[in-house]
């Protein structure tokens, strides 16, 4: 079940994509993080994730995306489809402050993290989503 779920977040994100990440770029750097939140701490990890997600976007020029969804019958499942403009850009993100921060927030709310790096097939958008 969780990996069809993941499938249908990496078809939704190729078509919600913003315009500067494309498959044919072959430095950027791909990862699916796949979590399970402590239930009784899911609100406060949600809005740690927005804030942190936020922040890499709006001050990281190599956070191209992040975009974190929790399946609708297991809210307790998180996804985060991450890109990066490359490796090095990922590097210099697990470093910065407010990730440390977010990794300090949170370390008691994980139950469970899995990193998986991705290789793109097709990665296109009309348009970015916001939430």
């Amino acid at each position: 079940m969780r990996l069809q779920y993941l499938i249908t977040i990496i078809i939704m994100a190729a078509f919600i994509l913003p315009e500067k990440v494309s498959a044919q770029s072959n430095s950027n750097y791909l990862r699916i993080a796949k979590l399970t939140i402590d239930s009784i701490k899911l609100e406060g990890y949600k809005e740690a994730l927005k804030v942190h997600a936020e922040t890499a976007i709006r001050v990281e020029s190599g956070v191209l995306m992040l975009y974190a969804v929790y399946e609708k019958e297991h809210p307790t499942h998180v996804s985060v489809f991450e890109i990066y403009a490359n490796v090095d850009a990922y590097n210099f993100h697990i470093k910065t402050p407010h990730f440390l921060k977010y990794k300090a927030t949170v370390q008691d709310m994980v139950k469970s993290l899995e990193l998986i790096d991705v290789v793109p097939i097709a990665l296109k958008a009309k348009k970015q989503i916001s939430n």
